[in-house]
């Protein structure tokens, strides 16, 4: 399988400059390192008619193209299903009952790292389990053997991040994003994954879910994020924040990209151009607030 990167919205909205920011940036990683570029839409959760086609055609704007066809997960379900059973027959996994109230408000497990999920349904009985299954469907849960794990990131080198009892599959029967991410991109042959530094917190967890799945940990690269004036990270409510806003103001999609590209140090576009001179050992390492494209004469 050709070693790929990759980009995977969610479909919730349209993207906003900070995520166009990133997918350039995977893009960058990938195309430099002679790797295929996928794109998957994560479209399990938060789903908004119509998102989809406005990403990609504003992906395809700014210059970011892909290799293949659009991947999406709800496609994927057997797959996922088939990784939770191979998971169940090892001991694996265990059923969850808890609320979100239920977990806040439990005591934490003896030497548990801050946040983790304190094992409240890990030593149910048989019957304590019915009971349970009678009033509320149950989630599926991995039963950890470690506490933590390091991963090795690009720019950020060496991480130890929490594992706990983490769920793989919702009470509402949807996947967790932890699962499907770790085997799309094992099943893709995704080596390299760039994304914001937000999900950094979670990658232990991932690359240990992998190891028990006896997949293969890509490489990884979190990237900073986009900020507000206020330094809060970058949301649609922040103003003209999308290319459709932008182009309203006036604003071209190759002016956004070019804006893009110079906060990260590069020269303006076409992307395909930038790469002759893209090495991730000079990217900022702090975010960056967007103020805007200003307008000519402005």
């Amino acid at each position: 399988m050709t070693p790929a990167g990759r980009f995977a919205p969610s479909p919730s909205g349209e993207l906003h400059v900070g995520n166009l920011r990133t997918a350039i940036l995977a893009w960058l990683f990938a195309r430099s390192t002679g790797r295929q570029f996928l794109m998957r839409v994560e479209d399990l959760d938060r789903a908004r008619a119509g998102a989809e086609a406005e990403q990609l055609r504003d992906l395809t704007a700014i210059g970011v193209g892909w290799d293949g066809d659009v991947v999406r997960q709800t496609d994927r379900g057997p797959r996922y299903a088939d990784a939770i059973s191979r998971l169940s027959a090892k001991g694996l996994t265990y059923e969850c009952f808890c609320t979100r109230r239920e977990i806040q408000e439990a005591p934490s497990a003896p030497h548990a790292p801050q946040g983790a999920y304190p094992g409240t349904c890990r030593g149910l009985t048989a019957a304590e389990r019915d009971l349970k299954r009678a009033v509320r469907p149950a989630a599926i849960r991995l039963r950890s053997a470690v506490t933590e794990a390091t991963v090795h990131d690009v720019l950020h080198g060496s991480y130890t991040g929490v594992v706990d009892d983490f769920v793989l599959r919702r009470n509402d029967g949807v996947t967790a994003y932890n699962l499907a991410v770790v085997v799309d991109d094992a099943e893709q042959g995704i080596d390299q994954v760039v994304r914001g530094d937000d999900l950094l917190p979670s990658t232990p967890r991932q690359a240990y879910l992998a190891s028990l799945l006896n997949m293969p940990s890509p490489e990884y690269a979190h990237v900073p994020l986009v900020l507000n004036a206020d330094g809060a990270r970058l949301a649609k409510r922040d103003g003209a924040v999308t290319l459709a806003d932008l182009a309203l103001a006036g604003v071209t999609a190759d002016r956004v990209r070019d804006a893009l590209l110079g906060s990260l140090g590069l020269p303006a576009g076409p992307l395909d151009q930038v790469l002759a001179v893209f090495d991730p050992a000079a990217l900022p390492r702090e975010p960056w607030v967007w103020r805007g494209v200003a307008l000519p004469g402005a």
